[in-house]
């Protein structure tokens, strides 16, 4: 048990605050009690970036080289915040292990992910370094044109500050890691992490080439389509060539992939089967955390322990679920929303 000035003083921000967070996770039945016991559940670590989400969206199509009109807005985000975000309002219990400045936007990841449940005990605050920073730009269709990140606080997580949690990472059931991480910070984890299971987000082209050296250590990928013509070395020039990336892939060791098709859906492997998912909502407001609600709801399906097909299909309907949003983060997103979008597009 621990009293609300003890976690106060744990996460640096004054009692009056942690009341409120309390009152708003007892409302949603994750704690319980006086003494904020925790209700025993299997617990996700998700290791890698937090950052503030900078997004334009053009309400014109876009014109390079010129100032386009549109809407400008920002909210909590980085791929492994937002994965740990999800999964908590999606109901499981999950740490978050990842780096801050000490400014204001450091605060707001703070207190958006205890709002949502999210502990950030382990969270690192740096006293050098900004909070860091993603600008995306986005067409009048919602589809990301170009990004842009400052990440370099989170070089500061590196293997000397992951040893100090490496109890927590090895008795936990699951840990999602996004390649954000240093190749330091990768290498410890690989090297650390024996029985857990280990899930993957290689976040971008350039990024994705760090995960090469531990793909047979890797339980799950999530790689878009590019990201995953880099690490299988196949180059897809129809969908038929998806069951060959995957393939190649689960040759070099991957148990699962999510093969993540933006606009197009999912195609998904587990070397045994596979699974062709299409969209089937039109109401596509922002794409941003389409991706991390996708692998939130992959960890949060294994730690449910339900079957391969009903995971794969309560992912999708999460990232489904999150393009319905302005926010990176679909305020609605939780296990009965999901499961009422699954029924409505099963009844369709």
């Amino acid at each position: 048990m621990i009293q609300q000035q003890e976690l106060a003083d744990q996460l640096m921000i004054s009692r009056s605050a942690i009341a409120g967070h309390i009152m708003n996770l007892t409302n949603k039945g994750l704690i319980k009690g006086k003494g904020y016991i925790l209700a025993s559940q299997k617990t996700a670590i998700v290791i890698g970036g937090a950052n503030m989400d900078l997004c334009g969206k053009a309400s014109v199509p876009l014109l390079n080289g010129d100032s386009n009109p549109g809407t400008l807005h920002y909210s909590p985000g980085g791929v492994a915040r937002n994965i740990a975000d999800n999964l908590a309002r999606l109901g499981s219990k999950v740490e978050l292990i990842s780096s801050i400045g000490n400014d204001q936007w450091g605060e707001q990841l703070v207190s958006a992910c205890i709002d949502a449940g999210v502990g950030v005990s382990h969270l690192l605050r740096c006293q050098q370094g900004r909070t860091a920073t993603y600008l995306s730009i986005h067409d009048n269709e919602g589809e990301m044109q170009i990004a842009l990140n400052d990440m370099k606080v989170l070089e500061q997580l590196n293997a000397e500050q992951l040893t100090k949690h490496k109890s927590l990472i090895s008795h936990s059931d699951l840990v999602v890691i996004d390649a954000n991480l240093s190749e330091d910070a990768l290498s410890y984890l690989f090297n650390c992490i024996d029985n857990t299971r280990i899930y993957v987000d290689p976040v971008s082209a350039n990024k994705a080439l760090k995960l090469k050296p531990y793909l047979s250590q890797i339980d799950l990928l999530k790689p878009n389509l590019i990201e995953a013509e880099l690490l299988s070395g196949i180059k897809a020039s129809s969908e038929d060539d998806y069951p060959r990336i995957c393939d190649a892939l689960h040759h070099l060791g991957v148990k699962e992939v999510v093969l993540s098709l933006g606009s197009k859906g999912i195609f998904a492997s587990n070397q045994k089967e596979s699974l062709r998912l299409k969209p089937r909502t039109t109401s596509v407001t922002n794409v941003t955390g389409a991706g991390d609600a996708l692998m939130a709801g992959l960890a949060h399906a294994t730690l449910e322990m339900w079957s391969w097909n009903k995971s794969i299909e309560f992912a999708f309907s999460c990232a489904e679920l999150a393009t319905q949003s302005y926010d990176t983060i679909n305020p609605r997103m939780s296990d009965r929303a999901v499961q009422r979008l699954m029924e409505m597009n099963h009844a369709e």
